[in-house]
């Protein structure tokens, strides 16, 4: 099996503040304080939603790059929620806001194709909904 999206969780203290790595990448992982942890970190849902924002928004720079687009601006919000202990998550909800120095009409249909190759949402389809949905484009000149 290849290794090359392996991730390590220690914890730290006891527990449940935990060190995430990925290679030379770290970041804590945690529960909030009213549910046992420390409150220092993401926490499963946290860190869900930002791999698919994630995802997202390094796909719309892969894709932009590839048409020769240059993104000046992206923002990507996700929502859902996890309703109670043992459910999986709501249907996921992704909004982006993004400028570049392409039309409008070619800002949304790169967004609209991250939405359909984007491997973290596509992943989860199956499962969980996940829909992309442009919120703000802006066409800027390249200076």
């Amino acid at each position: 099996m290849s290794d090359a999206f392996r991730v390590t969780l220690q914890t730290l203290q006891g527990g449940p503040t935990a060190v995430g790595a990925a290679g030379t990448h770290t970041l804590i992982v945690d529960r909030p304080v009213e549910g046992g942890g420390r409150g220092l970190g993401f926490n499963g849902g946290q860190l869900l939603y930002l791999a698919v924002g994630g995802c997202v928004s390094n796909d719309l720079y892969r894709e932009a790059a590839t048409q020769g687009i240059a993104l000046s601006d992206v923002t990507v919000e996700v929502d859902g929620d996890f309703p109670g202990v043992g459910t999986p998550s709501t249907p996921v909800s992704v909004s982006v806001d993004v400028a570049g120095d392409a039309s409008v009409e070619q800002l949304r249909a790169l967004v609209d194709h991250v939405a359909e190759i984007a491997e973290i949402p596509l992943s989860m389809r199956d499962t969980t909904p996940v829909s992309v949905s442009v919120r703000r484009v802006e066409s800027r000149p390249t200076p």
